[in-house]
């Protein structure tokens, strides 16, 4: 599964800016042959093989007439019914993760901002299969891979769900327009559009481009989580002089305040929050892990300045004007402006002749990510040069 995707978005009529300007986060567009000839990056068996890994995410979903029922995997092939079978989906999340190919496609989506770009998910759907009518709180690009699928869509103006449903069901859609996506054809949806999607005339495969989108509230928690850890080791609460009383239960006043007043004292500045922004938008997920060498740092930096180097497919990398962020760790701050890990993070790769430019502190970096897995010899998936 190392091979690499060709396919180049087409956008007809449209252009990147006309896009943004005109579609994104405002209507739906579709784009028929947004990829011209497009064929599936992994075939049926391959699908299926990657939902059996421990290391990846992924879910069944099955109806019967209003039943609905959910299977979170691995699962191995005798636990995912016949292909025969009516419908049913499979839904394999983060398959750019895992596949270089599927992580390429994904790159036709940088037009958006990395620190928005999330994950490319599979699913594979047998007749009739589908996820029922829901909506999306993020934006997404739904490419047909393989197959036909229809897709009903429509503005939410009741978003009650169904209740007792394993899923979040629209109890109320009423779509605007009814389509027929082939392959290469992709539909754009801007969040809480509605959708429902079914596979006809046979099975088929849907690419679903996922943005992240975290709430206001998620992200207050993960500042005030810095902020706190910034002041271990402040003050130690002391009791005002005590008296003896019948209600030792209430809550003293005196350690509300001083609660109160370590709170008035936190100040975060833009740098606090574009740090926090940068360490929480570039830590790998739960089953993200990467592979180590043991290949001497030596050699490392030899094959750097031989071959380049590129970002392992899992890796996540931001940067702002004063920090510099790889895998949920700030880069140290001698590093932080360099502007060829800067090239590293909008490029995701270096060719030689741009690592033979860097400084032996730049160059040890690259060695070092290299030897933890976060980097990789080499502008390519070749095979690395030892």
């Amino acid at each position: 599964m190392t091979k690499m995707s060709t396919a180049t978005l087409h956008w007809g009529a449209f252009t990147e800016a006309r896009f943004l300007r005109e579609i994104w986060q405002r209507k739906p567009l579709l784009l028929r042959q947004a990829f011209p000839g497009f064929k599936p990056l992994l075939s049926r068996a391959q699908l299926f093989a990657l939902a059996g890994q421990d290391d990846v995410e992924s879910r069944l979903l099955q109806r019967a007439g209003r039943r609905w029922q959910l299977d979170h995997g691995p699962f191995s092939r005798k636990q995912l019914p016949p292909v025969e079978q009516r419908n049913w989906t499979l839904l394999v999340q983060g398959v750019n993760l895992h596949v270089d190919a599927a992580g390429d496609l994904l790159r036709q989506f940088r037009f958006i901002p990395d620190a928005r770009l999330d994950d490319l998910m599979i699913s594979w759907a047998s007749e009739g299969g589908g996820v029922g009518p829901h909506q999306d709180a993020y934006d997404v690009f739904l490419l047909q891979a393989a197959g036909r699928r229809r897709w009903r869509i429509g503005p939410v103006e009741d978003a009650t769900l169904q209740p007792g449903k394993p899923v979040k069901l629209l109890a109320k859609f009423t779509p605007e327009e009814d389509l027929i996506l082939e392959p290469g054809d992709m539909l754009y949806l801007p969040p809480g559009w509605g959708h429902d999607g079914i596979a006809a005339s046979g099975d088929c495969m849907t690419y679903s481009v996922g943005f992240r989108a975290p709430p206001q509230g998620e992200l207050l928690k993960e500042v005030l989580w810095q902020l706190a850890e910034a002041q271990q080791g402040g003050a130690i609460y002391r009791d005002p002089p005590l008296r003896s009383g019948a209600s030792p239960a209430l809550l003293p006043a005196a350690m509300v305040r001083f609660a109160r007043e370590a709170f008035s004292r936190l100040k975060p500045d833009a740098a606090m929050f574009e740090n926090v922004l940068g360490l929480y938008l570039t830590t790998p997920k739960p089953q993200v892990w990467f592979e180590s060498v043991e290949t001497p740092a030596a050699t490392l930096r030899r094959a750097c300045r031989q071959t380049g180097c590129r970002l392992n497919r899992r890796s996540k990398m931001l940067y702002t004007a004063q920090a510099l962020f790889l895998n949920g760790e700030a880069v140290e701050a001698a590093l932080a402006s360099s502007a060829l890990l800067r090239q590293l993070a909008d490029q995701q790769n270096l060719s030689a002749a741009q690592v033979q430019t860097a400084t032996s502190a730049e160059l040890a970096a690259l060695a070092d990510w290299c030897a933890i897995g976060w980097l990789q010899p080499g502008c390519s998936a070749e095979s690395l040069p030892w």
